[in-house]
């Protein structure tokens, strides 16, 4: 028997979450057990454990959409016990049971070996939001990042953290936009060169294009906010829009994209190939600065969930929350 955070529902709808103990008879088929070591918390996370459940498929239910561990058993030749792996989307922790359990079990096909470099801990420091800020990351080097300050949205939430840290690493002056005025000394701790206010942002959209201001932008907020930055990218400038925070609409006008080449890439963390995802993470390993990212961890177990998925909804997580589920 091991421990698991089990979400549960009643027949009046309510959801319930309780750290129990559960049997490996209990985990979903798969091709791999894990032992997970680590896993992180995220918006989705949220609002799996939240009231009414959110993304939940099916009842009872272990959320955590990401984890890091060791292979504890195989049925597949690439992976023999001991291996350390890595495991971000697939829906893992919404309609198949994830990382908030001390063993996990999930297809062959939905893991990638942990790179030289990383150790389990530092892959969940990283985890999905980290995962999907290199590839907004790798999407905006693909179409080329042109000179002067890159955008980040939603910067002192983990998407934005990270690729706030990576850009900076990378040698690019960052812009990075807050709510949050107490964030601005967390973000030039990462590397921003600047610190935009979101009401700066969020005013009303007067012209369809404004002053060419942006090489480029790593957008994790979506909504009215996305459409404003697109009337201020550089001529052929490319924005890798990752989240939807301020909605999934876009008030804006094809004035951008046909007068300016603007570039709108959509990110999906979810169901990536392979060979991305292992690129991603090799990246990770590479170009995202330890010392940086240690200072966006925040520490916490399973007992600790609950509350932590009530305060991510409300916008009150800063950085990475790093969920030791052996602890």
């Amino acid at each position: 028997m091991f421990n698991a955070l089990v979400v549960n529902k009643n027949d009046e709808g309510k959801t319930s979450a309780a750290v129990t103990q559960i049997g490996l008879d209990d985990l979903p088929t798969g091709d791999v057990t894990v032992a997970v070591e680590y896993s992180t918390v995220n918006y989705k996370d949220g609002l799996c454990i939240g009231p009414g459940g959110g993304l939940v498929r099916n009842y009872p239910h272990v959320p955590g959409i990401d984890f890091a561990g060791t292979v504890e058993a195989s049925d597949d030749p690439r992976y023999k016990a001991g291996d350390k792996v890595v495991l971000t989307g697939w829906r893992v922790g919404e309609a198949h049971w994830g990382g908030y359990s001390q063993k996990a079990r999930v297809k062959a096909d939905w893991l990638v070996p942990l790179p030289s470099g990383l150790d389990t801990r530092q892959a969940m420091a990283v985890g999905t939001a980290g995962f999907t800020a290199m590839l907004a990351v790798m999407a905006l080097e693909d179409h080329g990042i042109k000179a002067g300050p890159v955008l980040v949205t939603g910067a002192a939430g983990g998407v934005g953290s990270v690729a706030t840290a990576i850009l900076a690493h990378l040698g690019h002056e960052v812009a990075a936009v807050t709510g949050r005025p107490e964030t601005a000394d967390y973000l030039k701790s990462l590397g921003a060169t600047q610190i935009v206010a979101r009401e700066e942002l969020n005013e009303t959209i007067k012209r369809p294009m404004e002053a060419e201001t942006w090489g480029g932008c790593v957008d994790a907020v979506g909504g009215e906010m996305l459409a404003r930055v697109l009337g201020q990218m550089q001529y052929g400038a490319s924005v890798a829009a990752v989240g939807l925070a301020g909605g999934a609409g876009l008030p804006a006008t094809v004035i951008p994209f046909l007068l300016r080449g603007v570039n709108l890439l959509g990110i999906d963390s979810v169901m990536q190939p392979y060979e991305n995802r292992l690129r991603a993470w090799e990246r990770i390993a590479k170009d995202l600065p330890m010392d940086k990212l240690e200072a966006m961890v925040h520490p916490a177990i399973l007992s600790d969930l609950p509350d932590l998925g009530r305060d991510i909804l409300k916008g009150q997580v800063k950085g990475r929350v790093v969920v030791d589920v052996n602890a």
